[in-house]
């Protein structure tokens, strides 16, 4: 990389600050839209039950989803706002300050959404015979079935209120306490004979340095970061969890896997035959990682060198390199997804300087009513945080699908399964591009080392990371896991998925530290809806090698209704059977025919 620093993003065009006039009077109409919808559910609809006029419930359901479309466009608005100042500064105290502020708000919000599950749930039995006597109530058909099947999980009003307002102090917190502790420790670390203080995204980047003893001493220094911190995050662990299986057993769930499942919009039919693929493809990917550990001098793959750079290639970009490249391999695509990825460049909506106080990791977030999003993003030249970047824009993309299909907030929800098959489909878009122009094979190589390795983090790893929170949340129900069990889960379901394809000394037990996902009460098992996103895009990008640009519309048009129908009636749409076996075995037989091209490159 040049000494150009990476780009911050550009938030001018959401609200000028946060003491601004602008937000201020966001804030007070949010505050008023939510008043009014409490009024409106506890007047109106609470006189209205599945006895009612079909037609005056219908126009009665419809005013009730148009004032939540209108909470959620501005709530969106200023909680990406607030969550993009804090996640980039952890030290922002005003930001941090408006960020608990919202929480309150937010709670109100949860609420407001729990009274209309249950008044949904009240009025389920009429549903078939007023949803088409609105026009939009007709249009949010799917929202007002799922919202019908979610109110049978749901614990008397006055419980729900309570849950929800103990959330802030519980496992609301224990989010922001994570999220704080591994935004703002930095370590000493030397590199090239100076020792800096790395902020802990930066140090686990060191993961792809091209030296291999920088990457050692990394490994080596991120264990002993996180044998300090382990104890805050173990309690923040157990607060989450315990909190999650208190609330699921009132609810009358299954299991903790049992939300997961509904909010992923699948079923265990679907997860199950996607797992049981996954776990056939562990004898290809481990010998993938024993290719891989061969040609770095190993006879097994330790850790600090599974995302070690290969083959000789552009592997180290500036941000100026990183946009170009982008943008030509989108392009050959399609020529809007080019343009919008261009327009989110120029119009700096990604963040990707790596600095103290910013979290690590990537994500994106949808601005609703200035019809933007912004990517964050850890930039280190390397083609792993490229492909990063890519990922991001694919959300950014699907986004930008729905808004312009005309679709609403609530149209616009859309789970994490589905949420996947953007990004994914853009990442897959680059790897085979730059496979398409490697000019060697010591290029191509390089490339496949790339795109390898993130989809074994995606298959092999997400399978661990599975395991791990299915295991966490059974020992959870008995008692509190010490960051030392913690552990120790960890390196049996890194065993189970990684096999023999890594060296069992030398595996990543502090992985549940660092990771959000672990970390969310609100969505658990934030980890298979990856290995669907990737085999999922993988499946549709076949289908687009098939049938060229012919493919790209009907595309376009399944990322603006993934809010509107279940995976499975979304694949089917492209002759995809999600219930069966073969589909996810053949999208992984496409990786696997890379894989076997990986291992022929001499």
């Amino acid at each position: 990389m040049t000494e150009k620093t990476p780009p911050r993003w550009d938030l001018s065009s959401i609200y000028p600050a946060l003491i601004s006039e602008e937000y201020s009077n966001d804030l007070k109409r949010l505050l008023a839209l939510i008043d009014e919808q409490f009024a409106f559910i506890d007047g109106p609809l609470k006189k209205l039950d599945a006895n009612s006029n079909l037609a005056w419930l219908a126009k009665q359901t419809g005013e009730m989803i148009e004032r939540s479309n209108q909470i959620y466009i501005l709530s969106g608005k200023t909680r990406a706002y607030i969550e993009a100042l804090v996640s980039t500064n952890s030290y922002d105290k005003e930001a941090l300050t408006k960020q608990s502020e919202f929480d309150q708000i937010a709670v109100k919000i949860d609420k407001m959404e729990t009274q209309i599950r249950a008044w949904v749930g009240k009025i389920a039995d009429a549903l078939a015979g007023m949803i088409d006597l609105d026009p939009i109530t007709k249009a949010h058909r799917y929202y007002l079935y799922e919202s019908a099947k979610a109110s049978r999980y749901l614990m008397s009003e006055k419980e729900e209120m309570l849950a929800a307002e103990l959330s802030l102090s519980g496992s609301n917190a224990w989010t922001k306490l994570q999220g704080t502790i591994t935004s703002q420790y930095s370590a000493p670390f030397e590199m090239e004979g100076k020792v800096q203080k790395l902020p802990l995204p930066a140090l686990i980047n060191l993961r792809s340095h091209p030296d291999e003893a920088v990457r050692r001493r990394g490994y080596e220094a991120e264990n002993q970061v996180w044998n300090t911190l382990k104890e805050p995050l173990a309690a923040a662990m157990n607060g989450i969890k315990g909190e999650v299986n208190t609330l699921n057993t009132r609810r009358g769930r299954e299991d903790a896997l049992h939300a997961s499942i509904d909010q992923s919009h699948i079923d265990r039919e679907t997860l199950e035959v996607m797992l049981s693929a996954m776990q056939d493809s562990f004898p290809m990917f481990r010998g993938y990682f024993r290719s891989k550990a061969r040609r770095l001098g190993h006879e097994k793959l330790p850790w600090w060198d599974v995302f070690a750079p290969l083959g000789e290639s552009n592997t180290v970009f500036t941000f100026d390199e990183a946009r170009e490249f982008i943008l030509e391999q989108f392009g050959e695509f399609s020529p809007r997804l080019r343009e919008f990825a261009r327009r989110a460049f120029e119009n700096h909506w990604i963040d990707a300087e790596q600095r103290d106080g910013k979290r690590g990791g990537a994500f994106c977030m949808e601005i609703p009513g200035v019809n933007e999003s912004r990517v964050m993003c850890n930039f280190d030249g390397s083609l792993d945080q490229v492909t990063t970047i890519a990922h991001e824009l694919g959300h950014a993309f699907h986004n930008d699908c729905a808004q312009k299909a005309h679709k609403t907030k609530i149209q616009k929800l859309t789970p994490m399964t589905l949420a996947e098959t953007a990004s994914i489909m853009c990442e897959t878009i680059v790897a085979h591009a730059s496979l398409k122009k490697a000019r060697n094979d010591s290029e191509r190589l390089a490339i496949l080392e790339s795109k390898l390795a993130g989809d074994s983090q995606v298959i092999v790893d997400i399978y661990s990371r599975y395991l791990f929170e299915k295991e966490v949340f059974k020992q959870r129900e008995k008692a509190e896991l010490s960051a030392d069990e913690l552990c120790e889960i960890m390196e049996k379901a890194q065993l189970a998925s990684y096999g023999d394809g890594l060296d069992e000394r030398y595996l990543q037990k502090w992985m549940w530290t660092w990771k959000p996902h672990y970390y969310s009460a609100g969505f658990s098992f934030y980890n298979y809806p990856y290995a669907f996103g990737l085999l999922f895009g993988t499946g549709l990008y076949a289908i687009y090698q098939k049938r060229g640009d012919d493919f790209v519309e009907d595309y376009v048009q399944l990322l603006a209704s993934t809010g509107e129908a279940s995976a499975a009636d979304l694949a089917a749409r492209f002759g995809i059977n999600i219930r069966q076996k073969e589909f996810w075995a053949d999208s992984l037989k496409i990786i696997g025919a890379q894989v076997d091209e990986y291992i022929r490159i001499k």
